[in-house]
């Protein structure tokens, strides 16, 4: 039992607690309370990450934009690729300020798009939307806050061309935007706290190491303890069992 706990814990970079550990050892076919898995964590100095005090989040400016808030707040999706969110965060790198910016499915919480680069623009936006794999014309909507980076021309134009609904939070309001702010809460304390990048390569190479085990391996209480990609392929209503 206290092998698999280790396993498990080390399996997760260090950030699972005793609910998630208790998950993973079901499917080994192990059985264990909570309690008897924070002993064996204690015992063997097995501390999450999710214990360490959060930095606090990054203050953005806004613009005026007339767009509206076409999303209202409805982050449970019954279609993959239906809405897609984004935020940017920022990150250490070669000495230097480094931003991320991610793209996550509501349907599954799949990261499916991302990139990173030291100026927070339109084109580290664009780059990330350039990373995703699937038809950008089955995205029907993008919803992000109003930083300048996501609400310019070089975007407009982008969404405009694959037929995409342009949706943002209104001001002041990052409640409008949760998932995503949930998202880069856990990136935050599983990628960028955890790590120090020494060059900007080193930096693209973590990043996507992290978003592949965070799609495929990571296992999400909203997803009902299932990995993004598993949840793809589930009916809806097993994501919230």
């Amino acid at each position: 039992m206290e092998e698999a706990v280790i396993d498990i814990f080390v399996a997760s970079r260090n950030n699972y607690g005793t609910r998630k550990i208790k998950v993973e050892l079901r499917k080994k076919s192990l059985t264990a309370s909570r309690r008897k898995i924070g002993r064996i964590m204690k015992k063997h100095g097995l501390v999450s990450a999710y214990t360490v005090a959060q930095y606090k989040p990054l203050k953005r400016d806004s613009n005026e934009s007339q767009v509206k808030n076409e999303l209202q707040r409805k982050f449970a999706q019954d279609e993959a690729y239906a809405v897609v969110v984004s935020d940017l965060t920022y990150v250490r790198a070669a000495n230097k300020w480094h931003y991320v910016c991610l793209f996550v499915d509501l349907f599954n919480r799949e990261i499916i798009g991302y990139s990173s680069g030291p100026r927070k623009t339109a084109e580290l936006v664009y780059k990330a939307i350039a990373s995703i794999q699937v038809r950008l014309d089955r995205i029907q909507m993008f919803h992000t806050d109003r930083g300048k980076e996501f609400d310019n021309k070089v975007i407009s134009d982008a969404l405009t061309t694959f037929g995409i609904t342009r949706s943002l939070s209104r001001k002041g309001c990052p409640y409008d935007n949760a998932v995503a702010e949930s998202t880069f809460k856990i990136f935050k304390t599983e990628f960028a706290n955890q790590s120090h990048f020494q060059t900007e390569e080193q930096l693209d190479l973590e990043l996507h190491d992290y978003v592949h085990w965070f799609n495929q391996h990571r296992i999400h209480g909203t997803l009902g303890y299932r990995t993004p990609v598993e949840a793809r392929s589930m009916p809806l209503k097993r994501l919230s069992s």
